[in-house]
């Protein structure tokens, strides 16, 4: 989960010969599954390392390395006018949209979390009608905005059990937080100057980002009586595997794809990273599926999918939501 939204002849360079076909799918197996696991790994890492000090150290490396990268190969730092779009993105995506996952990741399971943050599509859409006045509202949009907060509010009303436990309120507010945040974010792409370079933005970003959240867990004391001997392998793996498998893999194969695949196409794991989470979360984490989960996601899943595929703008918001996120 970054915006640094450039126009498609930007984003797409012209290439005379296509990849092999084992290799796109493998490119599209990353971005499905290694971000979709991402969730789990989140939930594993905050049990032993606080939530503001681990995305901290996840964005900071991450964001050093691939910053460090595209200079090596020669991308010019950004100017004065773009590190104030950056700063600003830095702070809505990492510092309080990562941030709030993190911290709902000490509450919420990490499957629920992932389906709760694909209601961004859905704060998009309704941003885009509301404010932006860039979108008609159509029944059937209309109808697909109200399954998503339908969904939503099944996995967080308490009087509507189905047999399961609701999610934690606090946790579930702070991952709405989020996902609106990332939405503003979203939009503010449009209007800000940041880097011509994706991947040079992408990495100011985090950078940025993480050094915010660094700051985050010092001035909340998280730092104080905080003992990194005593974090287990289990937790360290998790953040190694957040930062190279999700951060910097995951993005270079996003990136890569981009290259060979329409944005709306390489997009479509705005959809199934939710599924991989539950999936990875019920399978390999111990958690539980119950009706409400099931139910719930679906609404929320038909919503976003429903939302992505249609026309015009929402569909322009779609593209803008598979730039961005960088699990």
């Amino acid at each position: 989960m970054v915006p640094g939204t450039e126009p498609d002849h930007l984003l797409r360079m012209e290439t005379p010969v296509r990849p092999a076909s084992w290799k796109i799918l493998l490119a599209f197996s990353i971005i499905y599954f290694v971000w979709g696991s991402t969730f789990l790994s989140i939930r594993v890492g905050v049990r032993e390392v606080p939530p503001f000090l681990l995305a901290g150290l996840r964005f900071s490396l991450a964001g050093l390395f691939l910053y460090g990268w595209m200079r090596l190969k020669g991308v010019q730092h950004p100017n004065r006018h773009e590190w104030l779009g950056i700063i600003l993105q830095g702070t809505l995506i990492f510092l309080i949209d990562y941030g709030c996952v993190f911290w709902a990741e000490q509450r919420v399971a990490s499957g629920i979390t992932a389906v709760v943050l694909a209601t961004i599509a859905i704060f998009i859409t309704l941003l885009e009608i509301t404010i932006l006045r860039t979108q008609r509202l159509t029944v059937r949009l209309g109808l697909a905005l109200l399954a998503g907060l339908c969904g939503v509010a099944v996995l967080m009303n308490h009087s509507f059990s189905l047999g399961e436990a609701p999610i934690d309120r606090a946790g579930a507010f702070a991952l709405l937080v989020a996902a609106f945040c990332w939405s503003v974010a979203t939009i503010l792409t449009r209007r800000l100057t940041l880097p011509a370079s994706k991947p040079m933005s992408a990495a100011s970003q985090m950078l940025v980002g993480g050094v915010q959240l660094l700051v985050l867990a010092g001035l909340t004391g998280e730092l104080k009586g905080f003992d990194f001997r005593a974090v287990s392998w289990t937790a360290w793996f998790a953040l190694l595997y957040l930062i190279i498998a999700g951060s910097i893999v995951g993005f270079t194969a996003y990136i890569w794809l981009l290259h060979y695949e329409s944005p709306t196409r390489v997009g479509t794991y705005a959809y199934v990273n939710p599924v991989v989470a539950v999936l990875v979360g019920y399978f390999v984490g111990g958690e539980s599926i119950g009706l409400r989960t099931l139910f719930g996601s679906v609404l929320v899943l038909v919503s976003v999918i429903t939302i992505s595929t249609m026309p015009k703008s929402v569909a322009r918001a779609s593209v803008e939501l598979a730039e961005a996120r960088v699990e």
